[in-house]
This record gives structure tokens, C-alpha cells and sequence, in this order.
């Protein structure tokens, strides 16, 4: 599946006319990284996916959907049964094995609904990054742990999470997940609003250009910027989406 994946993010990457270099750039990796993607010689970590299909807008449920179902060792003992349009068998849950021990298999969501639903596996010592760096992305980010322990970094604190225990946090704050226990950590995870376009261009010039006229002639860089978009709060429409709990990533 990988092969194709990276085939998908190339075409992707042509079709809007980007580089190899200038996309590489953005996702904050090199370009033969990159390269190696795209041809299916390299798999990426999850804060590499997010930071490409995130450029390249693609979605995410698409690139999970393209490729292999669950191997058959993993469903060798399941009779078969055809999947419907309200339920979605295990046997065809489509897998993506990233880099450093993360697996996703896509479950069933509505494709009209701005949704991703993930069955996640860390294996011991594995991390969504495989340089150990914070990824961030767009949407509201829900879990619940099945079986194991991960670790979830955020900002700068540092939460244990056990099976049984949840979690919800808004995934523009940087974060990471790695596996430090001895056995695989396996949960659900819902990530919502990730398609959700940030405050626009056009909208933060109007929201500057008030600011000025109000009170700051000092707006000059982007911390004064984050300051005063946290201060006004988002545009109308743009705010990210949040659903129920339903039990990352």
C-alpha cells in the first residue's frame, strides 16, 4: 500500500505544480526523504503524513482507502462476510504500516462527515515521529486507549495513558505519542475539523488592520500576530468542528 500512498502524494504534488524540494520544505523533510516516499522505498511517520496531506490537501480517508485490506494471517479464522454500506467488516478495514512501528487500519465514517476514524497500534518503543519532534494539524483529536500505554506529549507536559483511559485535546498544540512500555498499545482515535481551513489571509489583514487603528501600531511579527488572532478569537465559520467523544493521532 505504501507504493501507492507515496504515487498518490506524487501526483498530488504535481497536479498543484510543487516541487519536490519546495513540498519536502514545507513538511519539514528532506527532499530525498520525500523522494523515497513517493516511490515506495521509504514509509513515512505519522507527523510526516499529516504535514504532507496537509500541503497537499489531500484526505487522508482517500489514502487510506486506496490500498490492501488486513492481511489474511490476521483474518484467518474470521468467516467472510460482505461488507455494507452501514457496516464495515474487519476483513476490510484498510492498513497503512508507517515507519517506526505505527499502524492504522481506516474504520467505517460517513464520507461526507469531516472525520477521520483510526484503529492505531503503537508497538513498544515506537512514536509518531520518528525524530522525536511535535507534529500539529488542524482539528480536535479524541482517543481511547483499548490495550497498553502510551505517553502523549503536549506542549510541555507529559500524560501516561492506560487502557480505559481517554483523551481530547485540540491538535494545533504540538504534540506526539510514543509507546515506552513492553507491549503493543492499541486504541480508537477520532480526529475531527481536520479539514478545516485556518483563519484566511484576507481575514487576518482586516483583523491587523482594526488592531491598528484600535490600539497597536506594533504588530511587526508573527508572536504579535498569534497574540492578537487568540485575542479576537476566530473568524466566523472557520472554527474547528468538535463531535462527541466516541470511546490521533
Amino acid at each position: 500500500m505504501e507504493d501507492r500512498i507515496g504515487s498518490a502524494l506524487r501526483q498530488a504534488r504535481l497536479e498543484q505544480k510543487l516541487s519536490l524540494r519546495g513540498l519536502a520544505a514545507a513538511a519539514g523533510i528532506s527532499a530525498s526523504q520525500l523522494s523515497q516516499i513517493e516511490t515506495g522505498k521509504s514509509q513515512p511517520s505519522v507527523s510526516t503524513l499529516y504535514a504532507l496531506v496537509t500541503h497537499l490537501g489531500v484526505s487522508l480517508d482517500e489514502l487510506l482507502g486506496i490500498g490492501q485490506t488486513r492481511p489474511d494471517a490476521d483474518r484467518a479464522a474470521e468467516p467472510r462476510r460482505q461488507s455494507t454500506g452501514v457496516v464495515q467488516r474487519a476483513a476490510d478495514n484498510p492498513v497503512l504500516e508507517m515507519a517506526n512501528g505505527v499502524r492504522w487500519e481506516r474504520l467505517a465514517v460517513d464520507p461526507r462527515a469531516d472525520v477521520d476514524a483510526l484503529l492505531v497500534t503503537y508497538q513498544p518503543g515506537a512514536a509518531s515521529s520518528v525524530d522525536r519532534t511535535m507534529m500539529r494539524h488542524q482539528g480536535t483529536e479524541y482517543a481511547y486507549l483499548l490495550a497498553g500505554e502510551l505517553t502523549l506529549l503536549l506542549d510541555f507536559d507529559r500524560h501516561r495513558i492506560a487502557a480505559g483511559d481517554s483523551l481530547c485535546f485540540d491538535s494545533t498544540r504540538p504534540h506526539m505519542y510514543v509507546n515506552q512500555g513492553g507491549e503493543p498499545a492499541t486504541g480508537v482515535w477520532f480526529v475531527s475539523g481536520r479539514h478545516n481551513p485556518g483563519p484566511s489571509r484576507t481575514w487576518v489583514a482586516e483583523q491587523l488592520g482594526e488592531a491598528g487603528a484600535q490600539a497597536s501600531p506594533r504588530v511587526t511579527n508573527a508572536v504579535d500576530v498569534l497574540s492578537l488572532l487568540g485575542a479576537v478569537g476566530a473568524p466566523p465559520g472557520e472554527r474547528d468542528t468538535e463531535v462527541a467523544p466516541h470511546g490521533d493521532a
